[in-house]
C-alpha cells in the first residue's frame, strides 16, 4: 500500500478501522477533536459505531459496556477528559476488559492550554484512578509510529485484557506525515470465551464485574492481576537507542521530545562529544533493561521533557544510583528546543571531563 498524506489525530482513528475498531465513545476537547471528528464520519461508512457521549464520564462507561462483549472500542481525550474518565478506566482494568484510550496531551493543570505537554505521564504510568492497577502506556513518535502502535496497542489489550493507553502530545497529534496502515486485521485470532456475548453452550453466561465484597476474594483477584502485570513488564518493554553504543552523555526523552533530542545529538556529535537518545516506547512497563545497556558506556543521564520532571523518576529507579541523572523540561505548552539540549548536554560533558 502506497503511503498517504494525513494528520496525526486522523490516523490514530483510521489505525484503529484497519485493526478492527467498530466503536468510538468520546467526547471532543481539544488538542485531538480531529480524531472523533475523523470518526464520526468513517465509523458510519463501514457500519461501525460513534457517538459522543455526554460527559466523559459516560463516554469510558459506555466502553466499558462494549468491550465487555469482546468488541474491539476505543475512546480518546487530552488531559482534563482523561482526568473525568478515571473511575471508568478503573473499572475496566479491575474487570480485565481491553480497549484503547488515547490521550493526546495539553498544559495543565486545570484548564491550562490547548499547547502540547508531557505533564500527564505520572497520570498515564501510576494507573491514574483508584486500586492497584496499570495500564500499558505506548508513546508514539512519528505519524507512521501512531498507525503502527495504534494496531500493536490493541492487540495487547486483548492478549492480556488490558487497557492500553496512546499517549501522545498535542504537536504529535496536529502534525501531517506520510503513514503506511499496513494490513487489515480483526483481532479474531483472540479467545473471547470470557466475553458477555450469551451462554454459547455454557451452563451459565459470564458475567464482568470489579466487586468483591470478601476480603479474602479480593486480594486473590489483586494477587492475580499483580502476576499480569509481572508477565508484561518481563515481556513487552519496547525502546528506541539512538547513537548510545558509546555514548558518555545519553539523553532519555519520549514522544516528539525525542525527536527534538536527536537533532541536539546530532549536533553534539558534530562538536566531538559522544551523546545520544534512548527513547521509551512502553512508559508503562519501562524498559529498564534496555535504559541500563543503552548507557554502558555513559557517565551521566540528561531526561528531557516537557513537563517539571517525570519520566526523570522513572529513569533514576531504573539506573538504580549507577549514574547521575539530570533534568531539562519546558512547560506550560513551551516546547524545548534542539539547541536548548544541545547546550545542556554540553555542559555535562564538560561536567564529567569531556569536550572543553
Amino acid at each position: 500500500m502506497s503511503k498517504v498524506l494525513m494528520k496525526g489525530n486522523e490516523v490514530i482513528g483510521e489505525a484503529a478501522i484497519k485493526a478492527g475498531c467498530r466503536y468510538f465513545f468520546g467526547y471532543p476537547i481539544t488538542p485531538q477533536s480531529e480524531l472523533p471528528e475523523y470518526l464520526s464520519r468513517r465509523l458510519p461508512e463501514i457500519g461501525g459505531v460513534y457517538l459522543q457521549a455526554e460527559s466523559e464520564v459516560a463516554a469510558i462507561n459506555m466502553v466499558y459496556g462494549a468491550a465487555a462483549t469482546g468488541v474491539r472500542v476505543m475512546t480518546s481525550s487530552s488531559s482534563p477528559g482523561i482526568s473525568l474518565k478515571q473511575e471508568g478506566i478503573s473499572y475496566i482494568a479491575g474487570s480485565e476488559l481491553p480497549c484503547i484510550i488515547v490521550n493526546i496531551m495539553r498544559g495543565g493543570p486545570g484548564l491550562g492550554g490547548i499547547q502540547p505537554s508531557q505533564s500527564d505521564y505520572f497520570q498515564a504510568t501510576r494507573g491514574g484512578g483508584h486500586g492497584d492497577y496499570y495500564l500499558i502506556v505506548l508513546a508514539p513518535a512519528s505519524v507512521q509510529e501512531i498507525a503502527d502502535l495504534v494496531k500493536k496497542g490493541f492487540d495487547l489489550a486483548e492478549k492480556y485484557r488490558n487497557p492500553v493507553m496512546i499517549l501522545g502530545d498535542g504537536m504529535l497529534g496536529q502534525m501531517m506525515e506520510p503513514v503506511d496502515f499496513g494490513v487489515e486485521t480483526s483481532g479474531d485470532s483472540f479467545d473471547k470465551s470470557w466475553a458477555t456475548t450469551g451462554k454459547n453452550g455454557r451452563k451459565k453466561s459470564n458475567i464482568v464485574n470489579s466487586l468483591y465484597l470478601k476480603p479474602e476474594e479480593l486480594e486473590v483477584h489483586n494477587r492475580e492481576l499483580e502476576k499480569k502485570y509481572l508477565e508484561i513488564k518481563s515481556k513487552e518493554t519496547m525502546a528506541e537507542s539512538y547513537l548510545t553504543k558509546d555514548a558518555e552523555i545519553v539523553v532519555a526523552a519520549y514522544g516528539m521530545t525525542a525527536r527534538i533530542a536527536k537533532s541536539a545529538v546530532d549536533m553534539a556529535r558534530e562538536e566531538g562529544i559522544r551523546a545520544g537518545v534512548f527513547r521509551p516506547i512502553t512508559l508503562w512497563p519501562y524498559p529498564e533493561k534496555e535504559l541500563n545497556a543503552a548507557t554502558v558506556s555513559a557517565k551521566g543521564v540528561l531526561t528531557v521533557e516537557m513537563s517539571l520532571g517525570q519520566m526523570v523518576e522513572d529513569v533514576k529507579l531504573s539506573l538504580n544510583g549507577r549514574l547521575p541523572v539530570e533534568f531539562y523540561g519546558r512547560v506550560g505548552g513551551m516546547v524545548p528546543t534542539a539547541r536548548a539540549i544541545f547546550e545542556e548536554i554540553k555542559r555535562m560533558s564538560e561536567k564529567f571531563g569531556g569536550v572543553k
